[in-house]
């Protein structure tokens, strides 16, 4: 993805160790970019993003290693467990990468931010839960996600992170931060793709599959594949996105279209 002048970029991709995160980290680096990948493990930089000591760690490593610069973030990093965890890293997670790089991206020349969403926040979301999440007291909505679980809803903790994730950008990517600050920020929201955490929690399990699928049609195939979902990232955080933010872009196979035509 490098630009029309050749001069490389330098990106950030968190996730980056497994499935989408690391398919977009080898599409920007195929392209001739710098990458920093970043995750729990086998990364640039290690960092658990579900814990302030983690945050503070990525936000130092991507420090030290851009050399104070970072053209685009990639904020692919999250998880699924059925307990508070999608709270702290889904949502809480990725508004503190936001954070710790856009100082960075400020410092760049055409700079550029996505986060992963996902099409389930508009399927199983949980109103109240996602506005906890949105009171940004994050030991509140983990409370709240908490009792969500002990209730026996806890599948509905990962699309309410995504909801509320969601929501907040819509409202901070025209705000000084970022589009004052000549930065565009998006989400990109993949359906079902073919990935290793999807093939371990839906795929492979023959009822789940049944289940998801009927949840979540996708009219042009399901699973979907992880390259496309990887293009649409690399292509926001590119150079040729210059007019485009607080977008939600769904990367579904026509799911969305169908179930909010």
């Amino acid at each position: 993805m490098a630009d029309m002048k050749n001069e490389p970029r330098t990106y950030v991709v968190t996730g980056a160790a497994s499935g989408i995160g690391a398919a977009t980290a080898d599409l920007l680096a195929a392209g001739g970019d710098r990458v920093i990948r970043c995750d729990l493990r086998d990364a640039d930089v290690n960092a658990d993003l579900g814990t302030r000591e983690g945050r503070d760690r990525l936000a130092e490593g991507v420090a030290a290693a851009s050399g104070g610069t970072v053209h685009g973030l990639v904020a692919v990093a999250g998880v699924g467990d059925l307990s508070p965890a999608p709270v702290r890293v889904n949502f809480f997670g990725t508004l503190a990468t936001l954070d710790a790089v856009r100082p960075l991206l400020a410092r760049s020349d055409r700079p550029r931010a996505v986060v992963v969403s996902s099409l389930s926040a508009i399927v199983a979301a949980d109103e109240n839960l996602a506005a906890a999440c949105l009171s940004l007291d994050e030991e509140a909505a983990a409370e709240a996600a908490a009792k969500v679980v002990a209730a026996g809803y806890g599948q509905t903790v990962y699309p309410s992170s995504k909801l509320a994730l969601n929501r907040w950008l819509r409202r901070a990517a025209v705000g000084p931060d970022w589009a004052g600050a000549g930065i565009p920020l998006n989400a990109v929201a993949p359906g079902v793709v073919d990935t290793a955490t999807a093939r371990r929690f839906v795929l492979d399990d023959p009822a789940a599959r049944e289940v998801v699928a009927a949840m979540m049609p996708q009219p042009l195939g399901f699973p979907g594949p992880v390259e496309a979902v990887a293009s649409l990232l690399a292509w926001t955080v590119s150079p040729g996105n210059a007019f485009m933010t607080g977008q939600i872009l769904y990367a579904d196979g026509g799911a969305e279209a169908l179930l909010q035509p």
